[in-house]
């Protein structure tokens, strides 16, 4: 059927639906404005790949009740924060930031690996430990990790206001660069220091001390030092009277023989005296790395695991050929193994604490001295109560006298 143009609006019934077949055909058809099978991930595909990474990150995926994508847009707070963690090694300073807003700040920056990278950890750990100081680290333990301290020096030198650092068994010999770290104003608040299985000797000692011994700068609020299983001697003892503060000093397993002259020269010097018993704080129970960093020590040393090892030498491929490679590493196991375990077992606890001379060594000095004179004079009081009935009984049935008596008889 024709319908001209001029006729009005015709309406056509089909399928149960009412169409207009009058319709002005130049209009344009209407769209919508999304389709039905519309995502807000696929409109993300559509971008270029560097700035679909970064508009991610300000939209929260969910998925509702019926099972569709749904998200809503990040405030506006969390989007800056995001922002200054990715580049958190160009900011200036944190000083005057709340620190409940820098303990996010800290764990977005962990989480984009900024205290990973080599060439964005060190300024941003100084970023945060010049504003924090000890909220960040306050306490270090890097037990028998040698290898983490030489890798990771430029980063552990941002620390700043650590109160105890634990470097036992990481043999870093006399020179070591961390050295310098520990004696640096940086390190003013250091209250415990453990020091054992080093390899320093009593010239590693002279030059750990030097700064505090000449400019009278650096470990000046140190209370605890242990210097166990090192090569020291009694000569080395001699620089760390310069810790004026020092309550307690481990020096088992040393050079050092302890005998009165060793006793004499700490109660005069240092004013401390030698322990009876074990000291609980060198048993390293209580040691642990404390702080927001601690997850980026545990981060250091996965990524320290994750390098690849280099090829085996030649050597090795000989012993391997010939069969002797298992030989050689069971006995090396086995002698390293026996050393350590008969080491530890012989090493004798050598730990001197301060104590106050005026009252608790006065009074010590007094019952000793009272129970040997009570000794002495019940001693006295047999021997005359002795003599009285040997010279009651007749000289016949006395008993000779034995040479200590004689002694005695003397000393009147």
């Amino acid at each position: 059927m024709y319908v001209s143009e001029g006729c009005g609006a015709v309406y056509v019934r089909e399928k149960g639906e009412l169409r207009c077949v009058t319709a002005d055909r130049n209009h344009s058809p209407q769209h919508r404005l999304f389709t039905r099978d519309f995502s807000f991930q696929l409109c993300i595909d559509t971008l270029p790949a560097a700035s679909r990474s970064k508009r991610r990150d300000h939209f929260i995926f969910t998925y509702n009740k019926e099972g569709s994508l749904r998200y809503t847009v990040k405030s506006l707070f969390d989007i800056s924060l995001q922002f200054i963690a990715d580049h958190i090694e160009h900011v200036d300073s944190l000083v005057g930031f709340p620190e409940q807003m820098a303990d996010k700040l800290f764990s977005a920056a962990e989480e984009r690996h900024k205290f990973t990278e080599p060439h964005t950890a060190p300024r941003a750990l100084q970023v945060f430990c010049e504003a924090y100081g000890e909220l960040v680290l306050r306490s270090l333990c890097l037990r028998n990790r040698n290898l983490l301290i030489s890798e990771r020096l430029d980063e552990i030198r941002q620390f700043q206001n650590l109160e105890s650092l634990d470097l036992y068994g990481c043999r870093l010999g006399d020179n070591h660069q961390v050295f310098k770290y520990i004696t640096s104003e940086t390190l003013a608040s250091l209250v415990k220091l453990f020091l054992g299985a080093n390899c320093l000797s009593d010239a590693g000692l002279q030059r750990l001390t030097a700064p505090v011994r000449v400019m009278k700068k650096g470990l000046e609020n140190l209370q605890l030092l242990e210097l166990s299983e090192n090569p020291i001697t009694e000569k080395g003892l001699g620089y760390i009277t310069c810790f004026k503060m020092l309550q307690k000093l481990d020096i088992s397993g040393t050079n050092v023989t302890v005998n009165v002259s060793l006793k004499g020269f700490f109660r005069k010097n240092m004013r401390m005296v030698l322990s009876e018993t074990p000291l609980k704080e060198f048993g390293h129970s209580d040691c642990k790395t404390e702080g927001w960093a601690e997850q980026v020590i545990n981060q250091w040393e996965i990524t320290a695991s994750e390098v690849p090892k280099k090829d085996p030498k030649p050597r090795t491929n000989a012993l391997r050929f010939y069969g002797r490679e298992k030989f050689v590493r069971e006995t090396l196991n086995s002698c390293s193994g026996t050393s350590d375990n008969t080491k530890k077992d012989k090493v004798v606890p050598i730990h001197f604490s301060k104590v106050d001379l005026c009252g608790t060594s006065s009074t010590a000095e007094h019952n000793s001295l009272s129970s040997t004179v009570a000794a002495v004079q019940k001693g006295k009081k047999r021997r005359l109560s002795t003599e009285e009935d040997q010279s009651s009984a007749p000289l016949s049935k006395r008993q000779s006298l034995s040479a200590e008596d004689l002694d005695l008889l003397n000393s009147y």
